[in-house]
């Protein structure tokens, strides 16, 4: 299996984002020369990842010479942000080419906090169309492939920034999750992607719009001290007073949890490798000193799948009818794929059931809340079965066979994004194939401090494999 990197011995090394922070403030490297590494390396992987929407490198550039004396912690470390949310400058084209592209005036709100850490952009990253799919396999803008092997995709809509952070491309990008789009691509490329609480992070004024907030920004990284000192800069920033303070975490907690672990999902069992890659995670979990029990299946009726698919689809409707009105009269609804078609399809024959839907969607983290009165912890395979070749969710495929196979797969992670409740995909897995499998922890609304210490601890108990082979 041949792995695609850029890891090699120019400014950026081997370093995670933290790391290149400490190397920024000793005068090590230059804000210029981590750009430039960047743009080397994202020209290096690009023709065989296909994670790139846009670039803005001269923008970098300039952004990069003009740093020294920069506020935020992160000042000088490059980064992408996934195009989905506006930066000023740049088109925000969501994954498709249904439109004629154009810049956006400002910042949306969460481009402005991300950009507000230090962090310098070098552009957009691709995604699913509108991140319907939990792969990005646009007909025309082509597929975005794994690191770990070109014959598998890269994962969920965040794809573009996950294959460029495994890669080495980037220590850190955006990522944002509708229905796992920061734990999918991390579990499937080797990464730590946690989905913050809701309210924890901003969110642009059209996700704000949604009847039930379920899209919530963050980011991938390779590390868990960078997703750490990112959501305590963040905080240092903007902080929801409604929630529970994150904090700077920096090391592992010394309190013994007590975990659910929880194999099946809703309406499915997981492959036979997933439930046993999930019973050995727990048993590294009892070594460490954990109280773990196993239950029998989430504590959630069966209708949320159905109740998910249907505000999901309701979504696709929202954008495909409304598409002249959002992004211009050079709107065509004939480019767009199966899958958003299809969606838009299910959903205008269950419109009657849509009230209904989103009533107990808004609902739901009852449920889960009464879990979270016995446990501190839940443990979930990240997903059901190993990562699929390009082409498992052709968005050209016949729509049933797409969301059939997309729900199949997908069983797990759309819970969160319901209830509000923080997650976090580990890599501490791999399959047979030899792809990272992640291992997700759920906890109790604003709890993102627990998992962030229990993560450190699991890092350290048992090391997540590299690219490169090292370390």
């Amino acid at each position: 299996m041949q792995h695609v990197h850029a890891f090699g011995d120019d400014a950026l090394g081997d370093s995670d984002a933290v790391g290149l922070v400490e190397r920024l403030r000793s005068g090590d490297v230059s804000p210029a020369e981590l750009v430039e590494a960047a743009i080397a390396r994202t020209e290096a992987v690009n023709p065989q990842l296909n994670g790139l929407a846009y670039q803005a490198f001269d923008r970098a550039r300039r952004t990069a010479s003009a740093q020294r004396g920069t506020r935020g912690y992160f000042a000088g470390v490059p980064t992408y942000v996934k195009d989905n949310v506006d930066v000023a400058g740049m088109p925000t084209m969501q994954g498709t080419d249904a439109w004629q592209p154009h810049d956006a005036a400002a910042d949306g709100d969460f481009a402005r906090l991300y950009l507000g850490t230090g962090l310098i952009t070098l552009g957009k990253t691709q995604l699913s169309e509108f991140g319907f799919s939990a792969a990005a396999e646009h007909p025309r803008l082509g597929a975005v492939r794994n690191p770990w092997n070109t014959d598998y995709t890269a994962a969920a809509s965040s794809s573009g920034s996950a294959a460029f952070v495994a890669a080495g491309v980037v220590p850190i990008a955006h990522a944002n999750d509708g229905g796992g789009s920061i734990r999918i691509p991390a579990a499937c490329n080797g990464l730590v992607g946690l989905k913050p609480s809701r309210g924890r992070l901003p969110l642009d004024s059209d996700m704000r719009a949604m009847p039930v907030r379920i899209v919530y920004n963050g980011v991938v990284t390779r590390s868990v001290r960078d997703t750490a000192a990112f959501y305590a800069e963040a905080e240092r920033i903007r902080r929801n007073p409604k929630l529970p303070p994150i904090g700077d975490v920096r090391a592992p907690g010394s309190q013994r949890l007590r975990i659910a672990v929880i194999t099946q999902s809703i309406q499915r069992e997981p492959s036979a490798e997933m439930r046993e890659l999930t019973l050995k995670t727990a048993a590294l979990l009892e070594e460490l000193g954990h109280h773990v029990d196993y239950i029998d299946r989430p504590p959630v009726p069966e209708h949320f799948a159905d109740d998910f698919l249907l505000y999901w689809a309701f979504l696709a409707t929202v954008l495909v009818r409304g598409g002249r009105r959002m992004f211009g009269p050079s709107f065509d609804r004939s480019r767009l794929d199966n899958l958003t078609l299809g969606l838009d399809r299910h959903a205008t024959r269950h419109l009657y059931r849509l009230p209904l839907a989103i009533t107990r969607l808004a609902t739901v983290r009852r449920h889960t809340a009464r879990m979270f009165r016995n446990y501190d912890i839940a443990l979930t395979p990240t997903l059901a079965h190993e990562t699929p070749k390009v082409g498992h969710l052709d968005p050209t495929a016949d729509y049933q066979q797409i969301i059939d196979r997309l729900m199949d797969w997908v069983a797990y992670t759309p819970l969160q994004n319901a209830t509000g409740d923080p997650a976090i995909s580990l890599p501490l897995a791999e399959s047979a194939a030899g792809l990272p499998v992640g291992m997700m922890f759920s906890a109790h609304l604003g709890q993102e401090a627990r998992l962030l210490e229990l993560a450190y601890e699991l890092e350290a108990a048992k090391p997540w494999p590299r690219i490169t082979g090292r370390g």
